[in-house]
């Protein structure tokens, strides 16, 4: 069954205070979410991520290897979290998407991943 990565986008300045009830109810649509990919037999792997910032980018040109902090997107944008899920077609997908989008409060990028 093809898989496909799910990518949850937040603005840069993107900060969660957890313990907010709209934090808690947001963290509770995901996790309700996640059960359904679970029990749809679409799961295969999920993770939020610490912010861009955080982020270090490794480059390799002419056998030389460079590191700077930061993502190497130049956007307010940057992916925040992701499932990977498997899909009979980019419609279910998209469809499991359009959920996690609602969930997450967020954008998804879907991106077929290569065989």
């Amino acid at each position: 069954m093809p898989q496909y990565l799910l990518s949850v986008w937040h603005d840069e300045d993107y900060v969660v205070d957890f313990s907010t009830p709209e934090a808690q109810d947001r963290v509770a649509q995901v996790a309700a979410f996640n059960d359904e990919l679970q029990r749809s037999g679409a799961w295969v792997f999920a993770a939020g991520l610490h912010p861009a910032s955080s982020a270090t980018v490794v480059r390799s040109s002419g056998g030389q290897v460079s590191m700077t902090d930061g993502p190497y997107a130049e956007t307010k944008e940057q992916m925040g979290g992701f499932w990977i899920i498997q899909a009979a077609d980019l419609d279910v997908a998209l469809d499991l998407a359009a959920r996690g989008a609602a969930a997450s409060g967020g954008p998804i990028e879907v991106r077929p991943m290569q065989g």
